[in-house]
């Protein structure tokens, strides 16, 4: 075994960070991580850290892992307490305020933001579990609030505004019951827009786009035999979500989870032509087609008549890792910003963050009792306050 040294610096505060790793010839989720601008006085701490995962292979003959197992994964993915640090509190601090420095507040820089954004046509783009949502044990309970429904409503009728996640398009439309909106379910594979047409948009005719058809049947099969592979283990939540389909293990007791990844590689390992990807307790399985949240995102701007054009400024807020597609679209672009919600530091292609509980008191009077997105959730709602302040008044 042999350390890989990545070397994290940050031009503008002329801070960097060593990382020492023990790794392999492949990790099993292969972090998004930004080239980073050279420091110019860097200040470095070497870290050392455990052996990552291993890499996830996904097609061309099943699931399966290189040189680890889905445990790990599953684990590193979603772990279930948090893990003790080797640092002293002063160096945790150092390297909160680095990756801070390197991904600042979405509310802090609100006035620079938008002073990007002058003359342009904003363009909102929405995860929702973790972002509009609080992240629950029962993902059909999942519900936004009525405080954020009113904050996404306000912004809609000034930008348009699509929600893209991993969800069914139905069952998210369920939750936000906002008919103006664009709704990009399964993770960008089933779009449609508003009914009657966007006035955001030439034309009345309606949105939709599916490229994923022909995977509806196998979808359907892999669905069926994932609820009785996995029905032995207590917790397990296997969800259709139309083009792709979730196995929930958040309520699965950690003990079991060797048990259901086995359940989940035995079904997968019959479908060369699916690929699996991690979230938070969850497994996605969907299909091994080029398309994710960041196709998505190019094709609503080209649905929305913004095609190669400098008049656009997309937004795109998330917390997950399939929304790093939605972030490296919007970099490559070099148009708009990505925003990463999370409350520790990440690698991440986003250029802001949202996560600070001071965040939470913009326009958030409803708690969610300790759930872990709740300063988030606020964060989300303080952003879109800050943005209806843009809202021409009569």
């Amino acid at each position: 075994m042999t350390n890989q040294t990545v070397v994290v610096s940050d031009a503008k505060s002329g801070i960097g960070m060593t990382i020492t790793t023990p790794a392999k010839s492949s990790s099993l989720f292969t972090a998004v991580v930004p080239k980073p601008p050279p420091a110019a006085a860097a200040r470095y701490i070497t870290i050392s850290r455990k052996k990552p995962s291993k890499k996830l292979e996904t097609g061309g003959g099943g699931a399966r892992i290189m040189g680890g197992n889905w445990v790990d994964s599953m684990r590193d993915s979603s772990p279930t307490r948090k893990p003790s640090s080797p640092f002293s509190q002063s160096d945790q601090d150092h390297i909160r305020n680095s990756w801070m420095s390197r991904y600042p507040s979405a509310l802090g820089m609100f006035e620079q933001i938008i002073k990007a954004s002058n003359g342009k046509q904003i363009v909102m783009f929405l995860d929702y579990d973790g972002t509009l949502s609080p992240i629950v044990e029962d993902p059909d309970r999942a519900f936004m609030t009525n405080e954020m429904r009113e904050a996404v409503r306000d912004v809609a009728k000034y930008f348009p505004t699509a929600i893209v996640t991993g969800r069914c398009r139905a069952k998210v439309y369920n939750f936000v019951r906002l008919s103006q909106l664009y709704y990009a379910g399964s993770h960008g594979m089933d779009i449609r827009g508003p009914a009657n047409g966007s006035k955001h948009r030439k034309g009345n005719h309606a949105v939709l786009f599916q490229p994923a058809r022909e995977f509806l049947p196998m979808i359907d099969e892999v669905y069926k035999a994932l609820l009785e592979k996995t029905k032995s283990t207590p917790g397990a939540m296997v969800e259709n979500n139309k083009f792709c389909v979730s196995v929930h293990y958040r309520c699965v007791d950690e003990k079991s989870w060797s048990a259901l990844a086995e359940q989940v590689k035995s079904v997968l390992n019959e479908y060369p032509k699916l690929r699996l990807t991690p979230g938070r307790k969850v497994l996605e399985i969907r299909p091994t087609i080029k398309w994710d949240k960041g196709k998505a995102l190019e094709f609503l701007l080209e649905s929305l008549g913004y095609t190669n054009s400098n008049e656009v400024f997309p937004i795109y807020i998330g917390d997950d890792r399939t929304d790093e597609d939605a972030f490296k679209v919007l970099r490559d672009r070099g148009q708009g910003f990505g925003i990463l919600v999370s409350k520790v530091p990440k690698e991440t292609n986003a250029s802001y963050s949202l996560q600070e509980p001071s965040e939470a008191s913009y326009g958030l009077s409803a708690t969610f009792g300790g759930m872990e997105t709740v300063s988030a959730i606020g964060a989300v709602v303080g952003f879109e306050d800050k943005l209806k302040k843009l809202i021409p008044h009569p």
